[in-house]
């Protein structure tokens, strides 16, 4: 995917203006460039709102998230970007550890971002959570026979799973989860577990996860909570079908158990930005209250600053025990994930 560049204009959504009228506008100059992984639909209205409040030049440059990552490691010091805006934790960790990012530290940030949901040193930050969790269609499989992500290995799945490739770096994220929780041993005895309960091979995305437990393919799958809240309200009549035909299941929700696994969008200051109080200021907006809402809706996710509620897409899913282990773990845990995947067969 080659990415793709253009300059943002002055409030050009309507949801900009729903959310963010109100912000009084403080005279400044400059600009900030940001390299992106999210559609431009999903972050412009945002970044209109900054652009009018600060009055700062914004230049997007939106693509896929390996190749934006590629980019700011080709071009090094010599890189216009100021911030990068990535998706999964493990991603994040990747940029950190490749050099891109630079440690930055406010007093908004440390305030509203929980601690779990940033990098311990500063390098990046949450702006909206997801859920990695357990759908199922309730034709063929009852609410009472599920439980947690472990019990997915258990032969009473045999043939009755989907599962996209371990390539994907959702699935490296939940095994470096259960890795931190389990253990190496016990967690490569569940992936051969998991894998032999597989339908057929891993295929596709989520939402084909979802529409193949829809249509009966397999009757149980993981997917992110983002995926089926889009479906909930797509205009699509056949997207509203798959919504309904499936059901959502909380995992690991019991007293002693960890909770179901999240993870983050996040953002970064760039190594080689030169706008940095454009962008340690864009950063502490993105995190505002009226951001914070917009950016939840937008993206159907759920807020990272507690005490904001989610979307009212995603209200009807319910309360969550969410797990608590910092995302950076993730990250750190993911040449193992991925090492055990191929040692357990997951393809």
């Amino acid at each position: 995917m080659k990415p793709k560049t253009f300059s943002l204009r002055l409030l050009t959504s309507s949801l900009a203006a729903l959310f963010f009228t109100s912000s009084p506008i403080v005279f400044a100059s400059g600009e900030i460039n940001i390299y992106s992984a999210r559609k431009e639909a999903l972050i412009t209205p945002a970044l209109d709102a900054y652009s009018k409040k600060y009055r700062v030049n914004v230049n997007l440059v939106t693509g896929d998230a390996d190749i934006l990552l590629n980019r700011l490691k080709a071009e090094g010091d010599a890189s216009p970007a100021d911030i990068f805006i990535t998706v999964d934790a493990g991603r994040l960790f990747r940029a950190k550890e490749a050099g891109v990012l630079q440690s930055i530290e406010t007093d908004t940030l440390n305030d509203v971002i929980p601690t779990n949901l940033k990098d311990p040193d500063g390098y990046w930050y949450g702006l909206s959570q997801r859920a990695r969790i357990i759908f199922y269609n309730p034709k063929k499989v009852s609410e009472s026979e599920l439980s947690t992500y472990e019990d997915l290995a258990d032969p009473k799945w045999k043939g009755r799973l989907c599962t996209r490739s371990s390539s994907n770096i959702y699935n490296q994220s939940l095994v470096a989860s259960m890795i931190a929780a389990n253990g190496q041993a016990k967690t490569l005895e569940w992936i051969k577990g998991f894998v032999n309960n597989l339908s057929r091979p891993p295929f596709g995305g989520d939402t084909d996860l979802l529409n193949a437990v829809s249509v009966g393919v397999c009757d149980v799958t993981l997917a992110n909570t983002y995926y089926y809240g889009r479906l909930g309200q797509s205009d699509d009549p056949k997207e509203r079908e798959i919504y309904n035909k499936v059901a959502l299941f909380w995992p690991n929700q019991g007293e002693k158990e960890r909770g179901a696994h999240i993870n983050v969008s996040g953002i970064g200051i760039t190594a080689s930005a030169t706008n940095l109080r454009n962008a340690r200021r864009l950063i502490d907006f993105l995190t505002n209250e009226e951001s914070q809402t917009w950016y939840a809706q937008a993206n159907t996710e759920y807020p990272v600053v507690e005490g904001i509620a989610p979307p009212k897409s995603l209200q009807p899913f319910g309360e969550f025990k969410a797990d608590s282990l910092p995302l950076s773990v993730l990250g750190e845990n993911n040449r193992l994930a991925v090492e055990l995947m191929n040692k357990g067969g997951w393809k």
